[in-house]
C-alpha cells in the first residue's frame, strides 16, 4: 500500500510543470489579452475624456479631467434618438435572428436526413447566396420595399438580415444533423415519437453547439449590419447603433467623447451574449457525447 502511494506521488510530481514555465505562460497570456484589449480599453478612457483633451497634441492616455456624464448626455445630443436607435438595433437583431433559426433548423435537418431529387443543387444555391451581400443589393432592395410598402420599417431589415444570414446557418446546422447516427431517429420513431418530436427533443440536444455557433454569427451580423440600414432606414430612430454612430462624424467636426462612449455601449451587449453562450456550448457538447 506505502509502495502504491509513494509511485502515484512520483508520477504526479514528475508530471507538474515548473514554476518558472508557469510564470512564463502566465505573461505570454497577459500579454496577448493585452495586445487583444488595448483597444477597447483606450477606446473606453477615452469616451471618459472631453473632447478638447482628447484632440489635444501630445495625447494623453489617462484624461486630467474625468468626464463620466459623457454617458449620460450622449443619450440625449441632438444629433439622433440614440434610445430609439438601441431599441431598433436589438429589435432587428433579435428578431432576425429568431427567423433564421425557424426556418434554417427544419431545413437543415430535412436536408441531412432526406435525399430528395435537386438535393445537391439546392444545397449549391444555398451556399451562393452567401457571396452576395446586402451592400451590393441596396438599391433593388430599396425599390422592392417601397412597392410593398414595408420601406423605412423595422420588417424590413428584419428580412433582410434573416435572408443573407440564412445560408450560413443552413450549412452549419446541415453538418451537424449529417452528424448524428440515423439509427437514432429510427429507434425514437419505434418508440412513437413523430418527425417533430424527433428533430426538438432528440437531435435539437445533440446539435446544440451548431445552434449556438449560428445564432453567434447571425446576432453579431446582425447587430453590425451597416450598409442596408443606412439606405432603407431613413427615418432616424429607425436607424440602429451602426448608422446613429456616423452622426457625431461631421465634416468640420466630430464628437469623439461620444462615438467612443456609443461603440462601448455597442460592444456590451454581444460580449454578454458571449458570456451566455459559452457556457450553453459546453453544456451542449457534454450533451452530445453522452447521448
Amino acid at each position: 500500500m506505502t509502495d502504491t502511494t509513494h509511485v502515484r506521488r512520483r508520477r504526479y510530481t514528475a508530471d507538474q510543470v515548473g514554476a518558472g514555465a508557469v510564470a512564463w505562460r502566465m505573461l505570454a497570456g497577459a500579454v496577448v489579452l493585452l495586445i487583444f484589449v488595448a483597444p477597447y480599453l483606450l477606446m473606453f478612457v477615452s469616451s471618459l475624456k472631453s473632447k478638447s483633451e482628447i484632440l489635444q497634441v501630445p495625447p494623453t492616455f489617462l484624461p486630467t479631467e474625468w468626464h463620466p456624464e459623457n454617458y449620460v448626455t450622449m443619450w440625449s445630443t441632438p444629433e439622433t434618438p440614440l434610445v430609439q436607435n438601441l431599441i431598433s438595433t436589438i429589435v432587428i437583431a433579435v428578431f432576425a435572428t429568431l427567423l433564421v433559426l425557424a426556418v434554417a433548423l427544419p431545413a437543415a435537418y430535412y436536408t441531412a436526413r432526406f435525399r430528395f431529387p435537386g438535393r445537391l443543387v439546392f444545397l449549391f444555391l444555398v451556399i451562393v447566396t452567401q457571396m452576395l451581400q446586402p451592400a451590393v443589393l441596396t438599391s433593388g432592395l430599396f425599390r422592392e420595399f417601397q412597392f410593398l410598402g414595408i420601406s423605412d420599417t423595422w420588417l424590413a431589415m428584419i428580412l433582410i438580415n434573416a435572408a443573407f444570414n440564412l445560408s450560413f446557418a443552413v450549412w452549419i446546422m446541415h453538418s451537424f444533423f449529417a452528424g448524428v447516427p440515423k439509427e437514432i431517429d429510427e429507434a425514437a420513431q419505434l418508440d412513437g415519437a413523430g418527425r417533430w418530436t424527433v428533430l426538438l427533443r432528440i437531435n435539437l440536444p445533440l446539435v446544440w453547439p451548431g445552434i449556438v455557433t449560428a445564432i453567434v454569427f447571425t446576432f453579431v451580423s446582425c447587430w453590425n449590419e451597416f450598409a442596408a440600414s443606412l439606405v432603407i432606414l431613413s427615418t432616424a430612430g429607425n436607424q440602429p447603433l451602426s448608422v446613429a454612430l456616423t452622426k457625431f462624424v461631421g465634416q468640420y467636426a466630430t464628437s469623439w467623447q461620444y462615438v467612443f462612449g456609443i461603440s462601448i455601449v455597442a460592444i456590451v451587449p454581444v460580449v454578454i451574449l458571449f458570456m451566455l453562450i459559452e457556457k450553453r456550448l459546453v453544456g451542449g457538447l457534454t450533451a452530445g457525447s453522452v447521448k
